[in-house]
Formats: C-alpha cells, structure tokens, sequence
C-alpha cells in the first residue's frame, strides 16, 4: 500500500525541485501568493515540512532551514534526505498531523503532498516559473480536500476560498478552493 505514496510524493517532490532549480537567484525575494511569504519562504516551508516528517521516520528531532542559508543547497539536502527516508520506512508509524498524530502513509499522502503541488504552482507563480500542474494529481487532491473543507479553514492550514470563474478549469478551481487568487 506504501509504494503508490512513495512513487506519488517522490514525483511531487521532483517537479517541486524542478522549479527550485530553474528559479533565477534574484527572484528568491519576490512576493508569493501566500501573502506573508516570499519564494524564499515557499521553499523553507515545503523544506522543513519534509525535514520534520523525515525526522519523526527516524525518531529523531527535526532539523530547519536557517534563515540565512544559501535555499537552493538547503533545499537540495532537505529533498534528498526526505527521498531517501520515505522510500524505506515504515509508513504505518505515526506521525505529527495538521489534526494531531496520524499514520505517516496518510499524512504524507493527503497533506503533506497536497502541500507540495499547491506550493509548486506558489513558488512558480512568484518567480516566473511553469505554473501548470499535473491535472490527475490535482483531480485527487481536490477531491480528497474537498470534504475536510471546514477541517481545513484554521490558521496554519488554508485560509478562506477564492471565488473561482464560472468556467475556470479543475487547476484554477482547485488552487481558489485553497485561496489562491488565479
């Protein structure tokens, strides 16, 4: 049951380290859209999001990207050390979630992917980059949130939806569900 979650978060994390590294270095300092982050911040997020369950794998205390470190090689350790945890642990253990404790397999699965994919489109978005989005990944992501829509308007998790265009495609619609303005 693992192996689909590992293939899912390993792609995810993949075309995230795509547009990490084609971003241009003097871009880092842009405006994301999540609004009190630049793409700096983007990446520090998603960074120690993956540094965190990594370390919980391994029963260790997690480690963080420093404020000053050079991001594409803070980065680059965060995203290679999480690849290699989470394609041989145990993904039954439990793990910190958005709601308390939860079986890795689901965090890293439901939250910790759809944090990947949205932040793709944010870090793209704020340095120029490809905003496009698998469309299948987006489909299952959108319709594993839509039900936790109440559980996931807190502070530290979604904000309030955007209205999407009445003809907008499942992208667009899927990133105003999570408040992004498209």
């Amino acid at each position: 049951m693992s192996q689909p979650i590992v293939n899912q978060i390993t792609g995810l994390v993949h075309s995230f380290d795509a547009r990490v590294q084609a971003t241009a270095p003097d871009t880092w300092g842009n405006q994301s859209p999540c609004s009190e982050w630049t793409a700096r911040d983007v990446v520090v997020h998603v960074a120690n999001n993956m540094l965190g369950i990594g370390a919980a794998l391994r029963g260790e205390e997690p480690t963080t990207v420093g404020p000053d470190e050079d991001i594409v090689g803070a980065w680059n350790a965060a995203r290679d050390q999480f690849v290699s945890v989470v394609s041989t642990a145990d993904l039954s253990q439990a793990v910190p979630g958005p709601f308390g404790p939860m079986p890795a397999e689901q965090m890293i699965g439901r939250f910790v992917s759809t944090d990947v994919l949205v932040h793709s489109w944010d870090l793209a978005r704020a340095t120029g980059g490809d905003e496009q989005l698998d469309e299948s990944t987006v489909a299952a992501a959108y319709s594993g949130l839509k039900p936790m829509d109440a559980m996931i308007r807190r502070p530290g998790v979604f904000g309030d939806k955007v209205d999407a265009p009445a003809d907008a495609d499942l992208q667009t619609e899927f990133l105003s569900f999570l408040g992004r303005a498209v």
